[in-house]
């Protein structure tokens, strides 16, 4: 995260006043376009549109995205070796929809030039409507108002509408107004010189790469008086994507319009003699479809289908259906924090943009930046099970449910990339789009094993919250058998003085510490896989043999599988340290000296921009919470004084550079009783996106950070747990907090928590009653009312401090462990500099030898 982050809100609140339920910029600037871009983006889960203003500049990344419509690409190792991934997948950004350009007396509203009178951008949390009013001051002294707006439906997920209204406030002119459906992929920004951006950006992994050919072949265009259809066929994935528009315009001005489509465009224009006070209303309905392998003139038909519907019922019905739908969502997801307006409004901007990501993504993954961008190619990570799936169970469980069906058709891939791998069971790819690996540095990648424990972790969570037996036996249950028999395969016996299972050769989530033996968090995950595989297969022989039967015959499921289960995560190997009372990061982690952070520059971050990952590997340092994160997810396997020694040896070698890491460090330090570091780790991953806190929320939203959002309110300071035997909560309320409110969707039943100072209370608002549990003691909730539990205090409050730098160690063997920081290689090549010049003078000072 930025280091001078100090917790303060970190935004300009004269350009971004504060407003509960929407972003608003107050003034446009050029300097952070890309930034703003993904701020404004919105979407479905399934479509996704950048906030890229309608006349298309100034802009710094056009984008428009389809969930899973994707380009392959060899992978090109320097050295091959069997197994590595050869498959790279990449996001495409399909043609945009969004430009509707605008002229005036033939000048064209350019955002960077124009003397704006009036302006103002939104995005409303209420109905999802990205909102855009000035008045421009045209160079010959015109007045003219502009209203836009965009909108993704989450009820029909497949479309988009825009309108633009433009009324002459002041004067009579001709007005020209270009809608457009354009190529950008293969077509060359109108604007922008791709190939020179891409060199002064320079390199970054985050980022997606470029493509140097054509991937968008052309397969057909075809346009009526209002409507157009471009098609198009993924030149090596195969992938087909059809994109229609459709018009109409309101005025009483006179206008002619025109219309045209070539392979790479379609427009529609409309040539308006505008008189003074008469507005021009143009609505744009805009579909896209997409298919593996359909046939690009079959998704022209499934365009005009959607097109035709919206024809038919109107606008005004798909709006209010969208307002239904986001007033269902909020029912069911809002958490309000009491007398922090600037908190509350960032809370509510981290939870809709999980909407925007999954909503209507329907059996297809979450990927790291939604639908918001294209970093990170547009891959699936373990992002969605560990940060998102849990907030879904708990307010959306049809979402949730869908994102892990997603997982179950793709366990054919996970059971060939087992094999690959010489295991059995089913190791699911750690980044895909399609189902085929396309992590090509299997180092941290690859090796991090530790995914089909997240998988088996998202289905247990999801199943507990729901008590959808139905998915546990059907689905579920594969999921936990497969990644059981991983484990079982994977890991070894050792007899050493007891008989314990290890699990060697894997990175934990914590890239920074790479292919490692017994991995703390792998282990753990791994031991809670294992024990949920054979509880699953118990009770469901026990309670529907005729399920069990088809999952013996589907599975080749043996008996003595499920034995040996039980037997691998019974005699888990957990690493301890009795010396210093933690619990290492990895069996060899603490012969590593400490990277002291404190005396590491600002410019060295993140540490993989700027330094080889030997150099990184060889210290303790992480990437993001590991041990931290296991101590949350498998809590209840941890005391409470193991969860404290672990932080505060870890926190201080912990940079921060995932964007995963501080809400969970925040809900660890909650826990623990160091509520100020919990406050401001908190903030930290609220702010990440508003106040681009990691410097790439150009590249699209941090999906995973903003679900750890919920995770820090509910599980950190509501003190929620959920670790299979019901709701706990052992509260940890900020001090300068006077309520924090949310509810709970649990099997059916859905609860409204209100968190106080002095109580907690719990009110069944529709469903069944329900048992939560209170620091131990139990309550049933139902239909006599709220169920008010007094609190005595909200945990403990630690007063000593957790030092910024890492203190010298102990080993058990004697040794210390040192502090340090490796010379940055920038440093090393001016030093070699200045040897080169002072060897040169030396030498020039030395006489000629005679000849």
């Amino acid at each position: 995260m930025r280091l001078d982050f100090d917790g303060s809100d970190p935004l300009d609140r004269e350009r971004f006043p504060v407003d509960e339920w929407r972003l608003v910029e107050a003034f446009p600037s050029d300097d952070d376009l890309g930034l703003t871009e993904t701020l404004f983006a919105i979407g479905n889960g399934y479509l996704g549109m950048r906030g890229n203003p309608p006349e298309g500049r100034p802009s710094a990344t056009h984008g428009t995205f389809v969930n899973g419509f994707h380009e392959t690409w060899d992978i090109h190792h320097a050295e091959q070796a069997y197994g590595f991934a050869h498959t790279g997948q990449t996001i495409v950004n399909v043609p945009d929809s969004k430009v509707m350009k605008l002229y005036v007396d033939d000048e064209p509203l350019l955002l960077s030039t124009a003397d704006l009178m009036e302006y103002e951008r939104s995005v409303d949390f209420r109905d999802g409507m990205l909102r855009r009013h000035l008045i421009w001051r045209t160079p010959s002294g015109k007045i003219v108002q502009v209203d836009t707006t965009c909108m993704i439906s989450f009820t029909e997920r497949h479309l988009a509408i825009m309108t633009i209204k433009v009324t002459m406030l002041g004067g009579s002119a001709p007005v020209v107004i270009s809608s457009q459906v354009l190529n950008r992929q293969d077509g060359a920004d109108e604007y922008q010189d791709r190939e020179a951006m891409a060199k002064k950006e320079g390199w970054d992994p985050r980022k997606a790469g470029s493509f140097s050919s054509r991937v968008l072949e052309p397969q057909g265009h075809w346009h009526s008086d209002r409507r157009m259809i471009l098609g198009y066929k993924c030149a090596r994935s195969g992938m087909t994507l059809a994109v229609g528009a459709d018009h109409t315009i309101e005025t009483d001005n006179v206008v002619e319009e025109l219309i045209d489509t070539q392979p790479d465009l379609g427009k529609k224009v409309y040539r308006v003699d505008a008189t003074e006070g008469e507005t021009i209303t143009i609505t744009k309905a805009v579909a896209y479809h997409s298919s593996r392998g359909v046939p690009a003139r079959e998704l022209f038909d499934r365009c005009r289908r959607t097109l035709d519907r919206v024809r038919r019922d109107g606008i005004a019905r798909e709006l209010d259906q969208q307002r239904d739908w986001v007033q269902k969502y909020w029912d069911n997801a809002d958490v309000e924090v009491e007398g922090h307006p600037e908190v509350q409004q960032a809370v509510r901007w981290n939870l809709f943009q999980i909407a925007q990501a999954s909503a209507r993504a329907d059996q297809l993954g979450v990927a790291a930046k939604g639908v918001s961008g294209s970093g990170y190619e547009g891959h699936y990570f373990w992002d969605t099970e560990i940060y998102v799936v849990p907030f879904l169970a708990y307010t959306f469980p049809t979402a949730a449910k869908n994102l892990l069906r997603f997982r179950v058709n793709l366990l054919d891939h996970a059971r060939a990339r087992a094999r690959e791998l010489a295991q059995r069971g089913a190791l699911f790819p750690w980044r895909t789009i399609n189902g085929l690996e396309a992590s090509a540095y299997y180092a941290a990648g690859t090796a991090q094993y530790h995914i089909d424990a997240d998988v088996a972790y998202a289905v247990a969570r999801y199943t507990d919250a729901t008590g959808d037996e139905d998915f546990l036996r059907r689905d579920g249950a594969e999921i936990l058998v497969e990644t059981a028999r991983m484990w079982a395969d994977l890991g070894f016996w050792r007899v050493d003085g007891g008989r314990t299972f290890h699990i060697h050769g894997v990175t934990g989530p914590d890239e920074y510490t790479t292919v490692v033996n017994n991995n703390l968090f792998t282990n753990v995950m791994a031991r809670f896989n294992l024990e949920r595989a054979a509880a699953a297969v118990r009770e469901i022989r026990e309670g529907d043999p005729t399920a069990y039967a088809r999952l013996r015959s589907r599975l080749n499921l043996q008996d003595e599988e499920v034995q040996e289960w039980e037997e691998c995560a019974a005699h888990m190997a957990v690493p301890f340290d009795e010396g210093l009372g933690i619990h290492p990061q990895d069996e060899n982690f603490l012969d590593r000296e400490l990277w002291d952070l404190s005396r590491t520059p600002a410019d060295k971050r993140p540490l993989l921009l700027n330094y080889h990952p030997l150099v990184i590997y060889r210290f303790q340092v992480l990437k993001q919470a590991d041990v931290v994160l296991a101590l949350l997810l498998q809590g209840d396997r941890f005391s409470l004084d193991e969860k404290r020694r672990n932080f505060e040896y870890y926190d201080p070698i912990t940079t921060g550079d995932s964007s995963l890491s501080a809400v969970v460090q925040s809900i660890i330090a909650a826990e623990v009783g160091h509520h100020k570091l919990a406050m401001h780790y908190f903030l930290s991953g609220l702010y990440v996106d508003l106040a681009d806190l990691h410097g790439n929320t150009a590249d699209g939203v941090h999906i995973a950070s903003a679900g750890g959002v919920w995770n820090a309110l509910v599980y950190g300071f509501a003190g929620m747990r959920d670790h299979g035997k019901g709701l706990t909560f052992d509260p940890r309320l900020p001090d300068t907090w006077p309520r924090l409110s949310f509810p709970l969707r649990v099997h059916g039943t859905r609860l409204r928590i209100v968190l106080e100072q002095d109580a907690i209370t719990f009110t069944v608002v529709e469903g069944d009653p329900t048992t939560v549990s209170v620091r131990g003691e139990s309550h049933v909730v139902g239909g006599d009312g709220p169920v008010r539990v007094e609190l005595d205090g909200q945990g403990p409050r630690l007063t000593h401090l957790v030092p910024r730098q890492p203190a010298p160690v102990v080993r058990a063997d004697g040794t210390v462990i040192t502090a340090g920081v490796p010379t940055d290689p920038e440093t090393l090549a001016q030093e070699a500099a200045l040897q080169a010049v002072s060897a040169a003078q030396s030498s020039a000072t030395v006489p000629p030898a005679r000849q």
